[in-house]
């Protein structure tokens, strides 16, 4: 039950959702400067958008709300996040054998592309705690994709060094002020 009501616990700061926002426009930033989306209509990115809540978002609740923080116990978030890179590529490619869409997937790029989402959301879940937060986000990272037609390659690979150089900050920043927080919480109880 407890998963069920944080995967659709869409109350949360304005900040956090802005923290989202602003990592899938720098991601994307490659594709809208360069025209590269394709709407056609406006009903299919809402369509796809609530498709990938429940296929694609549902992947959050083993990816980043088990499975990376259990490694994280044992490993710094930067090993933890290309483990589960590794495991969720394989997962990715094993699921587009099965489908029969592994002859249309371009490997390399949707590989860096998979690095760079892994890193986005893991920083996410780390700065917000929030399982919809994740699953909001992957969702809009698969509808993004699926519209996405052009892309400037250059453009597209610099902000994918930004976004995972962002994460990573985000994430040092994230356990330094609860560090803090912990430290001042046992100075006020010890005196």
């Amino acid at each position: 039950m407890r998963i069920i009501k944080d995967f659709f616990k869409i109350k949360q700061p304005f900040k956090i959702y802005a923290m989202a926002i602003v990592f899938l426009i720098i991601d994307f930033c490659s594709v809208a400067i360069s025209k590269g989306f394709q709407i056609e209509n406006v009903w299919i990115p809402i369509a796809l958008f609530f498709k990938a809540i429940l296929f694609g978002g549902i992947e959050e609740i083993g990816w980043r709300y088990s499975f990376q923080p259990c490694l994280e116990k044992k490993l710094s978030y930067i090993v933890a996040t290309m483990m589960t890179f590794v495991c969720w590529g394989v997962w990715h490619f094993l699921f587009f054998c099965i489908d029969g869409s592994i002859v249309t997937v371009d490997v390399l790029n949707f590989s860096l592309g998979l690095f760079t989402n892994c890193f986005i959301l893991s920083a996410l879940f780390a700065y917000s705690n929030s399982l919809w937060i994740c699953v909001m986000t992957h969702a809009l990272m698969n509808t993004l994709s699926q519209i996405t037609f052009h892309d400037n390659v250059i453009i597209g690979n610099a902000s994918k060094v930004i976004c995972i150089v962002a994460a990573i900050l985000l994430v040092h920043a994230t356990k330094k002020a609860k560090s803090s927080l912990m430290k001042a919480d046992n100075a006020s109880t010890v005196g």
